[in-house]
C-alpha cells in the first residue's frame, strides 16, 4: 500500500479538479501506478459524452498500462452509454490490479468489480470518503440534485445588520473561497426576494472581477417578476417552488446545486427536508440584532431541531468555515 499512496492522492486530486464540469456523470479520478510504484498517468472524467477517468488515464499511459495498478475513486462502470464500459477497457489494456474507493450505487453502471475479477484482474475495495463524489452519491440516492445551503453570518447568527447592510460580513479570503466553490457546482439558487433586493450576479469570479472558466446556472424560485438587472442580463431559470426547480434541474443533468439566499427560501428548503449539506461562514463579529439565516422557526423544540454531521471545520482568513452533511458516504 505504501507505494500506492502517491497514486491515491493523485486519483483524488484528479477527481476534485473536474468538479462542476461532469454532470450528470460523477467527477471520478484515476491514477495508474507501475509495479515499482511509479506514477504512470492520471485521468479524470470528461464533460458528459466524453471519456471517463479510466479511459483518459489509459490513453495517457499507452503501453505502460500493461501490468499496472489502477487506483480509481469510483468502481469502474460496466455498462455502455455514450461511452463504453471502463471495466472492459481496463482488462483490454492489461491492467493487473484495480483499487477503488467507492462502490457504484447506480444499478445500470454497477458490476465493474465483478467483471474485472471474472477476467483475471485483482480487485481491492478500500472504502474511502471521497469529497468530490459526495454530491453525486446523494443525488443518485434521492433522485434529485444534492442541495447545499450556504450562508455567511456573524457569530451571533445574523446575515445582515438591523439597517439591512450585509457587505461585507466575512473577509476577502472567505469570499474568494465562495467564488472558487461556485465553479464546482451545477447551479446556484436564490429566491425572488434576494433577486429583487440584491440584484446578484451569482457568477464565479477571481478577486480582480474577471470570470472563472466554469460558471454555474442561475435559478430563481418564486412567483414575483425579477426586474432587469444582473440576472436578466446573464440569464436565469425561474420556478415557482423548490421541488419544481429540483425536478427540472435533475432532468437537465444537474446533480449538485447551491442555495445562496435568502432567509425565506432557506427555511422552505429545510422544511421540505431538501437540504443535504450546510456550508456556514462565521465571522468574528457581533450585531445583537438584524436579519437571521432563517426567517421563521423550523422547529419548536430542541428535540425537533434539524441536525447534521460536521465534516469540516477550518479557518479561512479571520472567519471560520463549517461544513455539515446529513448523509455521509464512505469513511474518513
Amino acid at each position: 500500500m505504501t507505494e500506492e499512496l502517491g497514486a491515491i492522492s493523485a486519483a483524488i486530486a484528479a477527481g476534485e479538479s473536474v468538479r462542476g464540469t461532469t454532470s450528470p456523470n460523477p467527477p471520478v479520478g484515476c491514477a495508474l501506478v507501475s509495479a515499482s510504484g511509479e506514477l504512470i498517468a492520471t485521468g479524470a472524467t470528461s464533460p458528459a459524452g466524453g471519456p471517463h477517468a479510466e479511459i483518459n488515464a489509459l490513453r495517457q499511459a499507452g503501453a505502460r498500462a500493461r501490468g499496472a495498478t489502477a487506483v480509481v475513486t469510483l468502481e469502474p462502470c460496466n455498462h455502455t452509454g455514450r461511452t463504453g464500459p471502463c471495466a472492459r477497457a481496463l482488462v483490454e489494456a492489461g491492467v493487473k490490479r484495480v483499487v477503488y474507493f467507492t462502490a457504484d450505487p447506480n444499478k445500470a453502471a454497477a458490476g465493474g468489480a465483478a467483471y474485472l475479477r471474472d477476467h483475471g484482474v485483482e480487485v481491492d475495495f478500500r472504502p474511502v470518503r471521497v469529497a468530490a463524489l459526495q454530491p453525486w452519491l446523494r443525488s443518485v440516492r434521492h433522485g434529485r440534485p444534492s442541495v447545499t445551503l450556504k450562508f455567511a453570518s456573524t457569530l451571533d447568527g445574523f446575515t445582515a445588520a438591523a439597517d439591512g447592510t450585509s457587505q461585507w460580513i466575512t473577509g476577502e479570503a472567505a469570499r474568494e473561497q465562495v467564488h472558487e466553490d461556485r465553479t464546482k457546482i451545477d447551479a446556484i439558487i436564490v429566491g425572488t426576494g434576494t433577486a429583487i433586493a440584491d440584484d446578484p450576479s451569482l457568477t464565479a469570479r477571481f478577486p480582480d472581477g474577471t470570470l472563472r472558466q466554469h460558471q454555474p446556472r442561475h435559478v430563481v424560485i418564486g412567483s414575483r417578476e425579477v426586474p432587469e438587472g444582473n440576472l436578466s442580463r446573464l440569464g436565469f431559470e425561474q420556478y415557482a417552488a423548490p421541488h419544481e426547480a429540483l425536478d427540472a434541474l435533475w432532468h437537465t443533468g444537474a446533480r449538485d446545486v447551491l442555495v445562496e439566499g435568502g432567509a425565506t427560501l432557506a427555511a422552505s428548503f429545510l422544511e421540505l427536508d431538501l437540504v443535504d449539506t450546510v456550508q456556514a461562514y462565521i465571522a468574528p463579529a457581533l450585531l445583537g440584532a438584524g436579519r437571521g439565516v432563517l426567517d421563521r422557526a423550523i422547529a419548536g423544540t430542541i428535540a425537533d431541531a434539524y441536525r447534521f454531521r460536521t465534516t469540516a471545520v477550518r479557518q479561512v482568513g479571520d472567519d471560520v468555515f463549517i461544513e455539515m452533511e446529513r448523509d455521509v458516504y464512505g469513511t474518513y
